[in-house]
């Protein structure tokens, strides 16, 4: 009988799941802005404009990964999502030719409910939390036979969202310091497996979701707060045990934002940049404009900006 083994998450590793998933995504635009233009001083910014990938977050680069690495069924995918990740894997199967079948909970947003239901998956809407909505997925899962695609906790989809990290290497970002949203541990995993200490990653999590704080606490993963604005894309409950592993390695710090200061960052960024992030995307822009990250002077901040499936911008007038 054949074994088969997890492909290791590491700088390599990314490099060959760029090469698998380069002509499915889109290699997003990076924007220096001053930092005065949004009331701060004393650092070099730079914007990873993630919310204008395929399916409106950077999800979509970890859903291909698995898709076009994995041995499909008959039966086709299946996935739990606050909304982002089953938007992503939605486009992806469609995009393939794949059947799938999304399970997200009664906080995902409206948008992100949307954008499913348009790529054309069998979408279920049940339950409060993440946790409801990936119970039912692995319930599904053992009576359809569908492959399960997680959302975080899955090697193959931290090796996809490694390859933001990559790019911005390619698209010489030259940063000191890269902001990142902290839900599941997906993200800040394989971006910090890409850059190995080479560049401070740092975390930021909603105080109403501290999952990655409470797991740093405790030296593991164990459940935390799963609520805030920012519960559709940044509560899960737990952090994912393979993106824990490389967070405790090599991520330099992890901070906590309000939900008001998340609000205020969305309003600044489409105030002075005009990006529209969503609440988790905008949760690294507060954390340095809250100052609970404060940059050096001359620090070169990169702040990535996840996603933008949100109705905070109303264009309909």
């Amino acid at each position: 009988m054949t074994v088969l083994t997890a492909p290791a998450v590491d700088a390599a590793g990314i490099a060959a799941a760029y090469s698998r998933i380069a002509t499915h995504v889109r290699r997003t635009p990076i924007v220096r802005i001053a930092a005065g233009d949004v009331g701060l001083s004393g650092a070099d910014l730079l914007l990873k404009l993630e919310l204008m990938q395929h399916s409106g977050s950077f999800k979509v680069r970890g859903a291909f990964v698995n898709l076009l690495t994995r041995k499909v069924p008959a039966a086709g995918v299946v996935a739990a999502s606050g909304g982002n990740h089953g938007a992503a894997v939605a486009y992806a199967a469609m995009r393939l030719g794949v059947q799938a079948k999304i399970f997200v909970p009664g906080t995902s947003s409206p948008a992100k409910i949307q954008r499913i239901r348009d790529y054309g998956a069998d979408l279920v809407v049940g339950g409060e939390l993440y946790a409801d909505a990936l119970a039912a997925s692995q319930e599904w899962a053992g009576k359809s036979g569908a492959l399960v695609i997680h959302a975080f906790d899955q090697p193959e989809t931290l090796l996809g969202q490694g390859t933001v990290g990559l790019e911005l290497d390619e698209q010489k970002a030259e940063i000191d310091t890269l902001m990142v949203a902290v839900g599941g541990g997906g993200l800040i995993g394989g971006i910090a497996a890409w850059y190995a200490g080479r560049v401070k990653v740092v975390g930021v999590e909603p105080e109403l979701a501290p999952t990655l704080t409470r797991a740093l606490a405790a030296g593991r993963p164990v459940d935390a707060e799963a609520g805030g604005i920012a519960a559709d894309s940044l509560a899960p409950r737990r952090i994912g045990e393979t993106g824990f592993a490389i967070v405790q390695r090599h991520v330099h710090s992890v901070q906590l934002v309000s939900d008001e200061q998340i609000r205020n960052a969305q309003q600044i960024l489409w105030d002075g940049v005009r990006v529209v992030a969503e609440p988790g995307a905008a949760a690294p822009f507060a954390a340095l404009l809250s100052r609970c990250y404060r940059a050096a002077p001359g620090e070169r901040v990169g702040v990535l900006v996840c996603g933008g499936n949100t109705t905070a911008v109303d264009f309909t007038r």
